[in-house]
């Protein structure tokens, strides 16, 4: 069977995941499904490792492999703290781009506090178009360490922000004359470009502050294939399956009328800038307080139960699956119009 851009299937990187052998048993925690980083036991603390590329098209590359990989070291309870990176650049790209992608990767490492200590740079053959391959560093003590697999039975699910920021922003920058021809006007265009940046795609500050407020069971920021897929790998990872109320999930309004616009689903679309979060019952409204304090809204979408498939329940009280996505309805979108669309 023929790959499509994205993720590899989940069965497929089950499967080659399976064949990993753990060689050092002082990793913890290696790539597993439905875990964001891989840790290694370091005596009195924990080392947190994450690698990811950014492999579309866009003039914020380097901005974006930052906040990505920090935000999957987030997800495990780690402050980020040191950034590597690969940059790959075509042929005949001009040094000003070479200049380009690294004060915008200091810009990121500075907003999060986060030094560059390293990486690789080279000019490519083949490239089409630039490649930055992140990798995040963290260190955490032992106690603080969050793991989907510890979610619990009865657990409550927190989404932040609502879905899904980061493809309505890509889409309204990419497909902006598909839109235009769909009706979408020039200033919901502006409000969508704009999520990038408010209220952003980073996730550290709300993973932090919900680590600081009460015991979390599991942290998952949802990206390719959306809030669905994330929280298909949450359960992959617990063996729990999500009971979502539909009305609780909040779907911007930027992103509904887009994906109107556009016939996709949201619930597919690439939405890093929310995070998911499992506290046990009692802890629910202490975390969405101690967030709104800090001007981050957050939503009780449902709860963690055992059970073979996560549901949807609409206000009628109607249960349906939660949708599986072979692949974002954002890279769907735009290789029908003949673009590359995939973050890797």
């Amino acid at each position: 069977m023929s790959l499509l851009t994205g993720k590899l299937p989940a069965e497929l990187l089950a499967r080659l995941l399976s064949r990993v052998v753990r060689r050092d048993p002082r990793v913890l925690l290696g790539p597993t499904l439905g875990e964001d980083a891989a840790l290694i036991d370091l005596g009195d603390r924990v080392l947190v490792a994450k690698a990811d590329p950014v492999t579309f098209a866009t003039d914020r590359i380097g901005w974006y492999a930052v906040h990505v990989n920090a935000n999957d070291v987030a997800c495990m309870g780690a402050r980020p703290a040191w950034f590597l990176a690969t940059i790959l650049l075509p042929q005949g790209a001009p040094e000003a781009l070479a200049e380009e992608v690294f004060a915008q990767i200091e810009s990121a490492c500075e907003a999060l506090d986060v030094t560059l200590v390293g990486g690789h740079t080279e000019v490519t053959y083949g490239l089409e178009r630039p490649i930055v391959a992140g990798a995040m560093l963290a260190e955490v003590a032992a106690g603080r360490i969050v793991r989907n697999e510890a979610a619990r039975p009865g657990d409550h699910l927190i989404l932040t922000k609502g879905i899904a920021i980061e493809g309505t922003a890509l889409l309204a920058r990419d497909a902006a004359d598909e839109l235009r021809r769909r009706g979408f006007g020039e200033a919901s265009l502006e409000r969508a470009c704009a999520l990038l940046d408010r209220p952003g795609i980073s996730v550290v500050r709300e993973a932090l502050l919900a680590c600081d407020t009460a015991p979390v069971h599991a942290m998952h920021d949802p990206t390719e294939g959306g809030l669905a897929t994330a929280l298909h790998e949450v359960s992959a990872a617990s063996g729990l399956v999500a009971e979502v109320q539909a009305e609780a999930v909040t779907v911007l309004p930027e992103t509904a009328e887009l994906c109107r616009a556009l016939a996709l689903d949201p619930l597919g679309l690439l939405a890093s800038g929310s995070l998911l979060i499992a506290v046990a019952e009692e802890d629910c409204e202490r975390v969405r307080a101690a967030l709104s304090k800090a001007d981050i809204s957050a939503a009780c979408l449902g709860r963690l139960i055992e059970g073979t498939e996560g549901v949807i329940i609409d206000e009628r009280g109607r249960r349906r699956d939660i949708p599986h996505f072979r692949r974002d309805e954002l890279g769907r979108f735009l290789e029908s119009l003949g673009t590359t669309g995939a973050r890797g």
